[in-house]
């Protein structure tokens, strides 16, 4: 193997660092695990550090990546995960802070070894799944589904375990059953059964709304029946809950160049890309080589399938691109009555005005359509394909930031990194 992971080897990042694990060789892991203000990168951003200068992945942008590299190599040497904070400081100039403004806590942790509850593809590569992590003790790790299945009874087990009940990873042999001190020397504590119910009934919200996060724990669970100490304590383990959902999806319905530039533009900002349409001559893997799918199907009825079989989410971008009413207009009719992110359709400010006194007509309600975007994008004064693609996808973006009036940075104020619903 070759002693750097510069180069991309199969299987994305994760894997790459597991032959590094396998070969002998730790890593350090520098997660943000909190933010605050204008923040240049999100919740659960992860980078990675080891011996010899290497790095791969970024935090901020280049402000404390070089403190970050000391601090990897000195967790590496010690072996004990380590939580430190950056931000801004009037001193900045002398002193490692985030120029922008904001400030971020990072988890730097040792991984010696390949671990299957690691969890590294999630961490590194964006696949989905979601851990959650004691932030005192990051080697305790807890996989969980993307969302977590409605019966979160089935988690209470492990969750007890995580948390260091009486069965859980913090437990010892000679623990008595009254919670007494163990061979560590300090009490077992019993896990409520309420505080374990609400905690997982609070990761399945957040896994199925793919919140990344520190998990605050309920305090107000009082003591068991037996009257064993009940966690949370004061040595209740921090929890931090790491969510990667599947892609966003863009359906684009189209067979022309325009909608060939917004797949690929879409799969540049990581949707998860379709092109449906009926008219099979031009859907080629030629013509959209950007699209993860290409479906020959009315694109209204395609949309009411991938409906009922739940496959479509509050984060989906449907693009109606076909310029034939016969397709568009159920196809604007379905996706308005859906709850998706983004319904848009291209056409002139005539064709538009068409559009509307047509799906009036069909029963389409003044309500449902104040949600279409047509004339599709921003006014960004383009023409070509890539320029129409962009602003697509920037009225995406500002839609989803909630800016829909999106201005220059330089005429606001406030930070610059909103923030983004997942």
């Amino acid at each position: 193997m070759s002693d750097t992971l510069a180069a991309p080897l199969p299987g994305g990042l994760a894997a790459a660092c597991t032959r590094w694990l396998e070969a002998g060789k730790p890593l350090a892991l520098v997660t943000i695990v909190a933010s605050e203000g204008s923040a240049p990168r999100p919740l659960g951003t992860t980078i990675v550090i080891g011996e010899g200068g290497l790095v791969r992945g970024s935090l901020s942008g280049g402000c404390v990546e070089s403190d970050l590299i000391e601090q990897g190599l000195e967790v590496l040497a010690t072996g004990v995960p380590e939580r430190r904070t950056y931000g801004y400081t009037d001193a900045a100039a002398w002193e490692v802070g985030l120029m922008c403004g904001g400030s971020i806590d990072v988890l730097v942790q040792p991984l010696a070894a390949p671990d299957p509850a690691a969890g590294l593809d999630a961490l590194l590569d964006g696949a989905p799944g979601a851990l959650l992590w004691s932030l005192d003790e990051p080697s305790r790790r807890l996989a969980l589904p993307v969302p977590l299945a409605d019966e979160a009874g089935e988690w209470e087990g492990p969750l007890a375990a995580l948390l260091g009940g009486a069965d859980g990873p913090g437990a010892t042999d000679e623990a008595d059953a009254t919670g007494g001190p163990g061979a560590t020397g300090g009490p077992v504590h019993s896990v409520d059964p309420a505080l374990v119910r609400r905690l997982a009934a609070q990761l399945a919200a957040r896994t199925c709304a793919g919140e990344t996060g520190i998990i605050a724990l309920p305090v107000d669970c009082g003591l068991p029946a037996d009257g064993i100490p009940a966690l949370p304590a004061p040595d209740a383990p921090e929890l931090f809950l790491l969510v990667r959902r599947p892609a966003p999806r863009l359906i684009v319905n189209g067979t022309t160049d325009l909608a060939a530039a917004l797949l690929a533009q879409g799969r540049t900002l990581g949707y998860d890309t379709t092109v449906v349409d009926p008219r099979s001559t031009f859907l080629t893997r030629e013509r959209f080589p950007a699209a993860d799918r290409i479906v020959v199907a009315r694109p209204d009825r395609y949309l009411r399938e991938e409906d009922e079989a739940g496959r479509l989410d509050h984060r989906t971008v449907i693009a109606c691109l076909g310029h034939d009413p016969k397709i568009d207009d159920p196809l604007v009719e379905t996706a308005l009555s859906l709850p998706v992110a983004y319904v848009g359709a291209m056409g002139s400010r005539r064709t538009h005005h068409e559009r509307i006194r047509r799906l009036l007509e069909r029963g389409v309600t003044t309500t449902q359509l104040q949600a279409l975007h047509s004339p599709i994008g921003l006014d960004l004064g383009g023409s070509t394909p890539a320029e129409f693609a962009l602003s697509v996808m920037a009225e995406v973006v500002a839609e989803r930031t909630g800016r829909a009036a999106a201005r220059p940075l330089r005429t606001t104020t406030g930070p610059l990194h909103g923030s983004i619903p997942a």
